[in-house]
């Protein structure tokens, strides 16, 4: 099973838990303060995606095995959850809702469409890969030396957060190889029958070209029910661009019956 967080409800009440399900190079730990904050009155799981933090390793990284994945941790924690997903983690929920409408509530996904893109992200991946790890120390000196490969100080902080320090010698949290072989699965988007019925959340960044006009078909298609709401200033890293807004974006998208 996947590694998760839980973070208790502060005031147990009977609102459903709600799964958070990060991005590609992310982990649970990169949501922890909106977890906390969004643990005042439902339990909170964050998990680490396979190939991710400390989850297992796998040589596959598709849409329906992420979804299995996730379906067996809301079994876990009484079968049914509201679920919160951003961009590769938002494809691997939506997926989850198709194929188990069942384990889920509500469904609201950060900053990605169910359609394929064109980009790729394998040179994060060798960057990754490249970066000299012997003899290092300090996160300082390991962002010193990421500097070289990768100019976005942004983008080193966050890959940084996947390099375990502590392990001698220091490694990546990160299956490399994996998320290099399968990264046309993860930047695609397979075929899948059937509807969401339930109520959804498209939640993006003003800024970010990941949710377009021209997706909307494509969204309610399989999403009837889908609502938009565009965060300004925001990026495609909108929960950490502008977390007091996303998560306010959240919070009341939750507190809404779910038939409602």
């Amino acid at each position: 099973m996947l590694s998760a967080i839980l973070h208790p409800a502060e005031t147990p009440g009977p609102a459903l838990p709600l799964l958070i399900v990060h991005g590609l190079f992310g982990s649970a730990r990169n949501w922890g303060v909106i977890a906390r904050r969004l643990a005042d009155v439902r339990d909170v799981i964050a998990v680490d995606m396979r190939n991710h933090g400390t989850s297992p390793w796998f040589p596959t990284q598709g849409y329906p095995e992420m979804a299995a994945d996730l379906a067996e941790v809301v079994a876990a924690h009484g079968g049914r959850a509201d679920v919160l997903g951003h961009s590769m983690g938002g494809k691997a929920a939506m997926m989850l809702a198709l194929t188990r409408p069942d384990c889920v509530a509500r469904l609201a996904v950060a900053d990605i469409a169910p359609v394929a893109y064109a980009h790729d992200n394998t040179q994060h991946v060798r960057a990754m890969r490249a970066l000299p790890l012997d003899g290092l120390t300090s996160r300082g000196e390991a962002d010193r030396r990421l500097a070289a490969l990768v100019p976005e100080e942004g983008l080193r902080a966050f890959f940084l957060q996947s390099l375990d320090l502590k392990s001698d010698p220091p490694r990546w949290r990160l299956n490399l190889d994996a998320l290099e072989a399968e990264m046309p699965k993860i930047v695609g988007w397979p075929p899948v029958t059937g509807q969401f019925p339930g109520r959804t959340l498209f939640v993006s960044g003003a800024e970010s070209g990941y949710v377009r006009p021209e997706n909307r078909a494509a969204i309610r298609s399989l999403f009837p029910a889908a609502r938009f709401v565009r965060i300004p200033g925001a990026g495609h890293w909108l929960h950490a661009e502008k977390p007091r807004e996303f998560e306010e974006t959240v919070r009341v998208f939750l507190s809404r019956d779910p038939g409602s």
